[in-house]
């Protein structure tokens, strides 16, 4: 090949290495996330190693976002003790963490309201129809799209997240 067409592919493969979009997966490594706080009223998630708050994010919720979530579609985010028990590297909301969300007790009382308890319930990235909008999502924790990157890249499976009033 002649120096002439080696450059010329060399200058292509940098221009088309300079169109490629970004990666939403990132790598951590910081400290060993040992759960996740969220107080729904303040709207804060706090990340957490042992006692001390590695970082913290604003959120959404669902468009109900006062009190526990009883059953589907009532548009509230549940309350009390779970763990990230999945993660949807192709989620319709960027990335997305899911939360164990129900417990066998959540599921019998929406059985005796005569409801379904529900689930696929996360924590998410926000697409651009949503980022002006407040308390949009169906029951879940939305931040930003930077923040889920940065979430899904801290938090393994198995943390615990403990979601408060």
């Amino acid at each position: 090949m002649t120096k002439f067409k080696t450059l010329l592919m060399l200058g292509i493969m940098i221009v088309l290495a300079a169109c490629a979009e970004p990666s939403k997966f990132r790598s951590y490594d910081g400290p060993e996330v040992t759960s996740l706080v969220v107080f729904k009223a303040r709207r804060q998630l706090l990340v957490m190693h042992n006692n001390d708050v590695l970082s913290a994010y604003d959120f959404e919720l669902g468009f109900e976002p006062t009190g526990p979530k009883q059953f589907e579609r009532d548009g509230r985010t549940p309350e009390g003790t779970y763990r990230i028990n999945r993660r949807n590297p192709n989620s319709q909301y960027h990335l997305s963490l899911g939360i164990s969300y129900p417990n066998t007790d959540q599921v019998s009382a929406a059985a005796a309201m005569g409801q379904e308890a529900g689930g696929e319930i996360f924590i998410h990235g926000t697409p651009r129809r949503f980022a002006e909008r407040d308390d949009w999502t169906a029951g879940c924790i939305a931040v930003t799209n930077e923040e889920i990157e940065k979430l899904y890249a801290m938090v393994a499976d198995g943390t615990p997240i403990f979601i408060m009033p």
